[in-house]
């Protein structure tokens, strides 16, 4: 629209011009080496626009043929680039696919067609990958290293190279060198801060979890919880050769994850050692509160080492009432009702834990209260036993499908902090089986392999290793003749470990 308005605006302006010249007539002359050329002024305008429109002719054509050559070789190119292109996004499409030889044919047509541009490194690298030419692979990123641009990703891709190959020193470094000309990559500071845990290098570790937090590679919440976790592990580590230092990092790590139960039960010990029992009660109680774990209640019983057993008690029924009658809070309640010969107390404590599906703990708990108050030869006592063997398992801390029965800052496996969470393994024992009749004779816990429909689907990401048969407690119903049989329980329904857990394990037992 406004293109024609601008139009015909000009167009009226030339048509002025045009009626103005013709009423002004007037004569032009031109003399020039003896010659004299008159006419008028319109023809005259009319020569001048002419000539112009000639000499524009000319001037292009001219231009036309200097530039020819230029204007082929730049088509050339440009046509070059245009299939290299092509050849570059089939060859990420072949990739995608995982057609090695498809997407090997495109990444040497970019490559010959585009030359050594970033992308065509990459594809390359990503084509050498799929077809399982690992030197190939590496070959392309180091190049990739060479170019200031791409330095970066040729470092990425050279620690997912050592990664494969099991090389952790090569990738370690490659992860520290793209840190160090990257600080926000997020994959080089992960690995950082899983080789620095790996090492027990508490210390770097905490530096990078502020480095990453300032950045904002993580959120706060997340942050505050790995702190806490490295200020366990440090605890931990100090707890027996430098109380003073261990008590500082505990109450650190409670102050930033209260419901972290290793810090509690650290923080809560050593305070009880230097005779701080109701800031110690306090850390307890609220980490029993958030996540009721039977090491928290072992904590808790034993603030005051002189304390009766019916003190401790007293200390177990409050937990109950904390946690509003979680099984751990009964199990505990029913070990110290034990301990104080409560027999009574101690069954009613374990009853309601028995009305569906009993578990090891829980039938091993019935089997000691059984064998304390009618002996060694009580066949209900038998009975439990042998439940316990068939029983589900108990929580126990689980970290990239490997059981621990104590807590580790970091994954023995991947090497990932905060990796163990406490909760129930896969039950790949049927539900127990009541048995039809108890002998005289000594009974030995029997390991009934479960039945196809009521085994318990495995979570994919948690390995469920066969439990061997569990081998009953010695005999002894009085207190301190045999073992905890909650701490019994929870050998017993332990998942064996697929490798020893490192250096860094922080027991908090």
């Amino acid at each position: 629209m406004w293109r024609a308005l601008a139009f015909l605006a000009l167009l009226a302006l030339a048509a002025f011009g045009a009626v103005w010249i013709a009423d002004r007539p007037g004569t032009v002359t031109i003399v020039w080496n003896g010659y004299q050329i008159g006419t008028s002024l319109a023809v005259a305008l009319v020569g001048v626009i002419a000539a112009a429109i000639v000499l524009g002719l000319l001037w292009a054509i001219v231009r036309g043929v200097i530039g020819l050559p230029e204007a082929l070789v730049r088509g050339s190119a440009e046509r070059r680039r245009t299939k290299g292109l092509s050849a570059l996004s089939r060859g990420m499409v072949a990739v995608g696919s995982g057609d090695p030889l498809a997407a090997r044919r495109y990444a040497g047509d970019a490559e010959r067609l585009l030359g050594t541009e970033p992308l065509t490194l990459l594809l390359k690298a990503q084509a050498a990958q799929i077809s399982g030419d690992r030197d190939a692979a590496e070959s392309a990123f180091q190049r990739m290293v060479d170019d200031p641009e791409t330095r970066v990703l040729g470092l990425r891709g050279l620690f997912v190279e050592a990664r494969r190959r099991e090389d952790e020193t090569a990738a370690r470094a490659y992860a520290t060198e793209a840190a160090r000309l990257a600080p926000s990559v997020t994959w080089a500071n992960e690995a950082l801060l899983e080789a620095q845990s790996a090492d027990g290098d508490w210390g770097a570790a905490l530096e990078t979890i502020e480095r990453r937090s300032s950045l904002g590679l993580i959120d706060k919440a997340t942050a505050r919880r790995q702190r806490a976790v490295l200020l366990t592990a440090i605890a931990g580590e100090r707890e027996a050769g430098e109380p003073e230092v261990a008590t500082e990092r505990a109450l650190q790590a409670v102050k930033l994850a209260p419901d972290l139960v290793p810090a509690a039960c650290i923080a809560g010990r050593l305070l009880a050692r230097r005779g701080d029992f109701r800031k110690a009660a306090r850390i307890v109680e609220a980490a029993w509160k958030a996540n009721p774990h039977p090491d928290l209640a072992k904590v808790y019983l034993g603030l005051r080492t002189g304390d009766s057993v019916r003190d401790r008690l007293a200390r177990a029924e409050v937990l109950a009432k904390l946690s509003v009658w979680d099984p751990e809070s009964r199990l505990a309640l029913g070990q110290a009702a034990l301990d104080a010969r409560d027999y009574k107390r101690a069954r009613e404590a374990v009853k309601p834990l028995l009305t569906e599906r009993p578990t090891a703990r829980a039938c091993l708990m019935m089997a000691a209260i059984e064998e304390a108050e009618h002996g060694t030869a009580s066949g209900q006592a038998r009975e439990w036993l042998a439940r316990a063997a068939r029983a589900p398992r108990d929580r126990v801390w689980i970290a990239d499908g490997i059981a621990s029965e104590v807590w580790a800052p970091v994954s023995p496996v991947s090497g990932r902090l905060d990796a163990f969470t406490w909760q129930e393994p896969p039950n790949t024992i049927a539900a127990p089986v009541e048995p039809e009749a108890v002998s005289d004779a000594p009974a030995s816990p029997v390991l009934v392999p479960a039945a196809p429909k009521a085994a318990a689907p495995a979570p994919a990401s948690v390995s469920a290793p066969v439990v061997p048969p569990v081998a009953p407690p010695p005999a002894g119903g009085a207190k301190g003749s045999g073992p905890d049989p909650v701490s019994a329980g929870m050998a017993a329904a332990a998942l064996p470990a697929a490798k020893p857990v490192d250096r860094a394990v922080l027991k908090t037992g």
